[in-house]
């Protein structure tokens, strides 16, 4: 038996050896099942917090993530699935906020580009209005 997945014993029937309810006194048998539930061990989240860590690290959430993710892995190789829960939960959450907030970031970014380049030409077309004439 595996001392990670435990198994539980559940009666099922008591009765007599002919079918009969059982008496007081009188011989039982009763008859058990072993349920085993495995549960799917957590994810850890390492690539993303990688990724996160690497491409978008805004407020350091990137490495937050990461640190909680190798967190996570190390409860997991211990052994401890509930603390590897808490970790790779905290680890998502950092790694969702990561990757908002680095998005609206490169988003602002892009707008503010291209509204700079717009402003420039035409400031360029305004003050030359029939080309550069030196």
């Amino acid at each position: 038996m595996n001392p990670q997945y435990p198994s539980e014993s559940v009666p099922l029937q008591m009765e007599r050896y002919g079918g009969v309810p059982a008496q007081p006194g009188a011989p039982t048998m009763v008859q058990y099942t072993s349920v085993n539930v495995t549960t799917e061990p957590p994810k850890d989240h390492i690539i993303w917090s990688l990724f996160s860590f690497v491409y978008s690290n805004p407020f350091c959430l990137g490495l937050a993530a990461l640190i909680f993710s190798i967190k996570s892995r190390d409860r997991k190789a211990a052994g401890d699935l509930q603390g590897a829960r808490q970790y790779s939960s905290t680890a998502l959450h950092l790694n969702i906020a990561a990757t908002v907030v680095g998005s609206i970031l490169l988003l602002i970014t892009i707008i503010t580009v291209i509204a700079v380049s717009v402003n420039n030409s035409y400031s360029y077309s305004h003050r030359y209005p029939y080309g550069y004439s030196g």
